[in-house]
């Protein structure tokens, strides 16, 4: 009987075959940026041309070498994995070769093989890409837990070969997967060496596993920062912090009325959509607006194309952020009838934004919606918020929240996009019996609809944990502690 993928065992490069780019560079510019800060993602960028010539004259291994020293000496083992876990991901997944994971994924055991460091692509490679087994370069790290900078073995290569051997023992691998132009000897284990897209010849007469997508992933950048890529976000660096002043300054000051026009000569774009409702009146009571959650700007810029401040509910922002907040923030606790008090005593007022996912998402997905707006009121208006930027995310899970709305201001031209539903008819709402869970589920539901987005069970806790280790909260500290967490924390500009 012939034997089939399903019985049968692939080895495969990383770089350049499951991954369309063969240069893991920019990967490790990443490492710099987020785990350490401007001043090594600086100086790996200046080593540049030194790898490149390093490479071109075949000491590609010792490129490799000063690529690892740069990137991580110093750091702590902890905070590369962080980085591994919560940034590397989406990056490497928007690289997938869906070709070659076509192929990959069609066998039984499946492993991978890279020089990069194991630390830096085990997660992605075995969550993700479904693998079985990584096997990379490892990473020197003293009795304090901090990376040398430096690998275990002198040859990389001939240690990876070696690992491989004894993990298929007296049997071959089926087959070897690698880019054109490979020199690997690991490949020369296999019975087979292919490139993926020529492997048409083999039985897929099977259901192929999908790759596990990237649904919460941290980090500032919002481009992988090649060589050019990274030395465009280095100049861009000073004019962006002053720029991003610049709007704050304005939106503090001037009138939220004039917000919009301002805006435009700062770079800014609001694009609406759908027909806001009128302004709260004697015959007219206030409605509560409650909004997808992409960024802590959402309910700004709600405030902003309304003409009016529209204060805002929130989880766990940073002091800070409430500081330069031109718009009233009112603080949840997460007790639920002390916040439900909250909200019905701002309401009775007028209008309030609430965002009832909790936490903010990148990707095209929605958060399990809270149920508790749903209980508060019958006058509720969907809004749905989608932004774009360029260079920076205005979001973070593991950094310091105060630096959200720099951030956000840095980019060179951000938009934000914003459709006003039709106000829930009261056949909808609770005050017709309808359950507070379905309620909040339909709002999801035609929130998600709207934006082309896919509706989630995840909660705020999933996205922190699987981010930063912890349930999202944030807490209360003196001023002395912000200020000496400020230090800490601005990885991007000192370290």
């Amino acid at each position: 009987m012939a034997k089939t993928l399903k019985d049968s065992s692939v080895v495969s490069e990383l770089e350049g075959t499951l991954l369309k780019d063969p240069d893991p560079f920019s990967y490790f510019m990443l490492v710099a940026f987020e785990a350490s800060g401007l001043i090594r993602f600086a100086l790996l960028l200046t080593a540049w041309p030194v790898i490149c010539l390093l490479d071109l004259m075949g000491f590609g291994e010792a490129g490799l070498k000063l690529m690892i020293f740069i990137a991580v000496a110093g750091l702590p083992e902890t905070e590369i994995q962080s980085v591994a876990r919560a940034v590397l991901p989406k990056f490497y997944m928007d690289d997938v070769d869906m070709e070659a994971w076509k192929v990959f994924s069609s066998f039984d055991k499946r492993v991978v093989v890279t020089k990069t460091p194991t630390v830096m692509v085990e997660r992605f490679v075995k969550e993700h890409l479904r693998a079985d087994e990584v096997i990379g370069s490892e990473l020197l790290v003293n009795r304090f837990g901090y990376a040398t900078g430096f690998v275990r073995d002198d040859n990389i290569g001939l240690r990876i070969y070696e690992r491989v051997a004894n993990i298929f023992g007296d049997q071959q691998p089926e087959v070897g997967l690698g880019r054109p132009g490979s020199a690997s000897s690991v490949l020369s284990l296999c019975k087979e060496q292919t490139q993926a897209p020529s492997m048409t010849s083999h039985n897929h007469d099977h259901q192929v596993l999908r790759p596990l997508p990237v649904i919460f992933h941290d980090g500032r950048l919002v481009k992988r920062p090649t060589a050019s890529t990274g030395l465009l976000i280095l100049l861009w660096m000073p004019l962006g912090i002053l720029l991003a002043t610049l709007r704050i300054l304005v939106g503090i000051t001037l009138p939220m009325r004039a917000i919009p026009y301002t805006s435009r000569l700062f770079g800014g774009k609001v694009v609406v959509k759908g027909k806001p409702p009128p302004r709260p009146s004697a015959g007219n009571p206030g409605v509560l607006f409650v909004c997808t959650h992409r960024t802590l700007m959402d309910p700004v810029v709600l405030s902003t194309v309304l003409g009016r401040r529209i204060p805002a509910v929130t989880y766990s922002i940073s002091r800070l952020s409430e500081i330069l907040s031109p718009i009233p923030t009112v603080r949840l606790t997460r007790i639920r009838h002390v916040d439900a008090d909250k909200i019905k005593t701002e309401l009775s007022k007028g209008d309030l934004a609430v965002c009832p996912e909790g936490t903010t998402c990148r990707e095209p997905f929605l958060l399990r919606f809270s149920a508790l707006f749903a209980e508060l009121t019958d006058r509720i208006v969907p809004v749905a918020m989608n932004y774009r930027v360029g260079f920076f995310h205005a979001t973070t899970a593991r950094g310091w929240k105060g630096l959200d709305p720099i951030f956000f201001f840095m980019n060179p031209r951000p938009v934000y996009e914003v459709t006003f539903l039709n106000q829930l008819p009261v056949d909808a709402t609770c005050t017709a019996g309808k359950s507070p869970h379905d309620v909040a589920n339909y709002v999801q539901r035609i929130l998600a609809a709207t934006l082309g987005f896919e509706c989630t069970n995840f909660t705020r806790k999933d996205k922190y944990r699987v981010l930063a280790g912890n349930d999202g909260t944030v807490s209360y500290i003196s001023c002395a502690d912000q200020i000496k967490k400020l230090m800490r924390n601005i990885k991007p500009f000192f370290h």
